[in-house]
C-alpha cells in the first residue's frame, strides 16, 4: 500500500495568528463521509469530523507557524515551512504527497502533485484542511479567551484573524498587537 500524505493549510490571509498545516495520510478505504473543503462544512461539522480525523487516520500532523516567523521569511515560505515540518512529523515514511494548491517546494525526495482545489478532490487533502481550519480556530478562540480584548477590539471571533472591516477599524483606531504580521 502507498502511503500518500495529503497536505492543506489555514490561514495565508489573516492580517493576525499563525498558519497552521496539516498533513494526513487516510487508509485507502475508509468511512468517512462527508470529507470536503473545511470552508465548505459548517463550523459544527467541522467539529465532528476533526475527532473522526483523527481516530481514522494512519497517521496525521498540525503544525503552527506563528505571526513572527511568517514575518521572518514570507507567507508563502512561512507555509511551505509549515508543511514540510508536519510531513517530517509524520511517524510513517510517506511515498507520495498531495498539495492543495498550485505551489509547493520538494520535500526531500518524495514525489508530489499540486492540485488547485484538491481538497474538493482529495480526502486526505480535505481532512487536512477540516484539521487545519478546526485548529485555526480553536487558536483564535484560545486567544481570544486569554485575550478578551483581542475580541473586543478586532472582532476576531467572528472574523478569525482575516481583514474584516470590523478588523481594520480596529487596527487603525487601537494599532497592531504582537498577534498581528507585519508584513
Amino acid at each position: 500500500m502507498e502511503l500518500i500524505a495529503g497536505v492543506d493549510e489555514v490561514g495565508r490571509g489573516p492580517l493576525a495568528g499563525p498558519v497552521i498545516a496539516c498533513a494526513v495520510i487516510l487508509p485507502k478505504e475508509h468511512s468517512i463521509k462527508g470529507l470536503r473543503d473545511s470552508k465548505k462544512l459548517s463550523k459544527k461539522r467541522r467539529e465532528e469530523l476533526y475527532d473522526i480525523i483523527i481516530n481514522n487516520a494512519i497517521d496525521w500532523n498540525v503544525n503552527y507557524m506563528e505571526n513572527d516567523e511568517i514575518d521572518e521569511t514570507n507567507i508563502l515560505e512561512a507555509n511551505i515551512n509549515s508543511m514540510h515540518k508536519n510531513i517530517s512529523k509524520l511517524n510513517l515514511d510517506v511515498e507520495h504527497i498531495l498539495v492543495d494548491g498550485n505551489y509547493f517546494k520538494p520535500y526531500k525526495n518524495i514525489p508530489h502533485t499540486c492540485i488547485i482545489k484538491g481538497d474538493s478532490k482529495y480526502c486526505s487533502i480535505a481532512a487536512s484542511s477540516i484539521l487545519a481550519k478546526v485548529s485555526h480556530d480553536r487558536y483564535i478562540t484560545e486567544l481570544c479567551k486569554l485575550y478578551p480584548d483581542l475580541n473586543e477590539k478586532y472582532d476576531l471571533l467572528n472574523n478569525m484573524g482575516y481583514p474584516t472591516k470590523k478588523h481594520m477599524e480596529g487596527i487603525k483606531k487601537y494599532g497592531i498587537t504582537k498577534y498581528h504580521r507585519k508584513t
